[in-house]
């Protein structure tokens, strides 16, 4: 950036900053942050303010890294990129306000706008980037949380395990409930596995062979597969598609496969 705008914007920092404050008034106006106070709000400005100040001068390489860790502590509490990108826009208009009361020669006056334009779009740019690789990255951390989460294997008895399944299976997630369940079956040394699709809604012919893959994989490694919570539509589904599922044992309930398994694995409850 020319020095002449350096100089201009420390010459004038405190009549830039009276107007940029009246103009981030208005952007609050917009719903961004309705909901945060008046202290917090005051408080951010401010230090918005002093942060873009303190990049005037430095060097693109130092202001972008100061750029980058800014914006990854405010993306942490949940500011959202409208405030800054609006923020960084009245910043742009109260400078050339500025410029346009200082300097009179038309030509001058026509670079240093392009050259103001040129340093804030650069700015709203990163913010834009940073923004977006962030949230990709906690998008997919949370998506692998809950994949991780909406395939666990549960003991319930000795050589008797649970697998509940809630939700769309797609292949990712398949992926995922073969892996849990292999590695599940082998460190709890299970003699049955019961699946439990209770909680999905939609059998297709993808899902069965999913499911089909599953038990083939669970008997190979010595243990039995129970499909268990087959409901009457999930039923009539699997037989309108022609899916065999005749090779391992279904139940309708959890309740019948757990009695299933224990049969299996010569146990019963008895009451006392």
């Amino acid at each position: 950036m020319q020095p002449y705008i350096v100089s201009f914007i420390f010459e004038n920092r405190e009549v830039l900053t009276k107007r940029w404050e009246e103009q981030l008034q208005e952007v609050r106006k917009e719903n961004y942050l309705n909901s945060i106070s008046d202290t917090v709000y005051e408080n951010t400005n401010q230090e918005f303010m002093n942060f873009i100040f303190e990049s005037v001068d430095r060097n693109q390489m130092q202001a972008n890294e100061r750029l980058t860790n800014f914006t990854d502590r405010f993306i942490q509490t949940g500011w959202p990129l409208a405030y800054f990108t609006r923020g960084l826009q009245s910043f742009r208009r109260a400078i050339l306000a500025t410029l346009s009361e200082k300097e009179h020669n038309v030509d001058q006056l026509l670079t240093l706008f392009n050259e103001v334009e040129d340093w804030i779009d650069g700015i709203i740019n990163q913010l834009v980037t940073d923004y977006t690789g962030s949230w990709e990255d906690i998008f997919e951390m949370q998506k692998l949380s809950l994949l991780e989460l909406s395939a666990p294997l549960i003991p319930v008895f000795e050589g008797i395990t649970v697998m509940p399944l809630i939700g769309t299976i797609d292949t990712n997630r398949a992926k995922l409930i073969m892996e849990n369940l292999l590695d599940g079956v082998i460190k709890n040394r299970s003699q049955v596995v019961l699946i439990d699709i209770t909680g999905v809604p939609v059998v297709d012919t993808m899902v069965a062979h999913h499911i089909i893959q599953a038990s083939e994989a669970v008997r190979l490694v010595g243990a039995t597969c129970i499909l268990v919570g087959i409901r009457p539509e999930i039923a009539q589904t699997i037989v309108n598609l022609g899916i065999d599922l005749g090779k391992f044992p279904t139940k309708s309930t959890l309740r019948k496969g757990m009695e299933s398994a224990l049969e299996m694995t010569n146990k019963k409850i008895e009451e006392i």
